[in-house]
């Protein structure tokens, strides 16, 4: 699996994703570009423009957005990503387009941007009905990094004191009452995603549930 693979593999995980992302993108049709995503107030198009955001910016211009919204990281979000939301959801899906094997990125483990792929492109799919088998390699190093960090997400937080097992690879982590689901499952709901709940099993599922909210 990925754990402790060089950062190159990594990166090369998110291009390949971002490039399956593009290839679903360009199926969509306008509403269901407008369609709401699951990341908060975000529509699809809105999330594809913050996905291209985040591959634009290097540490020392993520460094000078954050400081010009006072470390206000919703306003400097909001920022960047109407800054990349074109026109139309054409101009959004070229401007994605460019950055799909950008190695750029804020300060932090690459494991970290490769999860911020991963989820966003699944914020994207779930209300749309596209299904995606996100490589195992690939969701797996996601995992592993979600469950011992809290970083863009405070996945770490909401897991602990659970026992997570995927029943379709190798990840595992913690201990405490069990939660068990696919992989992917495992990670989104780390990511904070509810709609997910309901593909987990186990004892724990209700104490997870709990942490989740309203």
């Amino acid at each position: 699996m990925f754990q402790n693979r060089p950062r190159s593999l990594l990166w090369e995980a998110a291009h390949a994703e971002r490039a399956a992302l593009a290839d679903d993108l360009a199926l969509l049709d306008g509403g269901q570009w407008a369609r709401q995503s699951l990341c908060g107030r975000w529509t699809v198009q809105d999330v594809t423009a913050h996905l291209t955001a985040a591959a634009s910016l290097g540490s020392v211009r993520w460094f000078s957005s954050v400081i010009g919204a006072r470390f206000d990281f919703d306003l400097h979000n909001d920022r960047r990503m109407a800054e990349h939301r074109g026109a139309t959801p054409a101009e959004t899906l070229a401007q994605f387009r460019t950055i799909i094997n950008s190695s750029a990125s804020a300060p932090g483990p690459t494991e970290a941007w490769l999860g911020e792929v991963v989820v966003h492109s699944e914020d994207i799919r779930r209300p749309l009905g596209i299904v995606r088998d996100v490589p195992l390699d690939t969701v797996t190093a996601v995992a592993g990094f979600y469950a011992r960090r809290n970083l863009a997400v405070p996945s770490r937080t909401m897991v602990e004191g659970l026992r997570l097992e995927a029943v379709d690879g190798p990840f595992a982590a913690g201990t405490g009452p069990l939660v068990t689901g696919t992989t992917l499952a495992l990670t989104m709901a780390m990511a904070g995603r509810a709609a997910y709940l309901a593909e987990l099993t186990g004892p724990g599922v209700e104490t997870l549930r709990s942490r989740f909210v309203p």
